[in-house]
């Protein structure tokens, strides 16, 4: 926040589609389909956000559904993320719900950053499975199944494939 200015504060009932920029500090509890550019930035505890935030020190205590680059990131143990994040500083309270990739920079606002972390980021999980085979036909093919009361073979020493 800049010296003597006061936050913007995006209350609750507000539902917003389209970018958010400020050169400020902003307190976001509403639900934005955007981005959001800023100094600093809170997301309430029943904030919602889908779309990149690009901040110098963000807290994240609701959900998030796109990328976070920022210098300073707290995840307080409400926060919901799913994206990835690009941080110089991370803190992750006990709870706190995250999936995707997080990595450090010196410089995460850079845009060569952002670029280089895109770029490194792996396929997105369904592609880069192979197709799953398809088994048709009666009880033939039906694969061998362990007895209710018997251990799975990765735990068997007699029935380990890996012996």
């Amino acid at each position: 926040m800049k010296a003597g200015g006061v936050p913007s504060i995006i209350s609750a009932d507000v539902t917003m589609r389209g970018n958010l920029n400020s050169a400020g500090e902003i307190q976001f509890d509403g639900s934005l389909e955007g981005d959001i550019r800023a100094t600093s930035l809170t997301v309430g505890e029943r904030a919602s956000v889908k779309g990149e935030i690009v901040c110098e020190n963000v807290v994240i205590r609701g959900r998030v559904e796109g990328g976070i680059r920022a210098r300073t990131v707290a995840l307080s143990s409400t926060a919901h993320i799913q994206g990835d994040i690009l941080h110089s500083s991370l803190q992750v309270e006990s709870g706190a719900h995250f999936e995707g990739n997080c990595r450090h920079s010196d410089d995460p606002l850079s845009e060569t950053s952002a670029k280089d972390f895109r770029k490194g980021r792996p396929a997105s999980t369904a592609s880069a499975l192979p197709p799953r085979p398809v088994i048709t036909g009666g009880d033939d093919l039906a694969l061998p199944r362990p007895a209710a009361n018997e251990a799975p073979s990765f735990l068997s020493q007699s029935r380990s494939p890996l012996r």
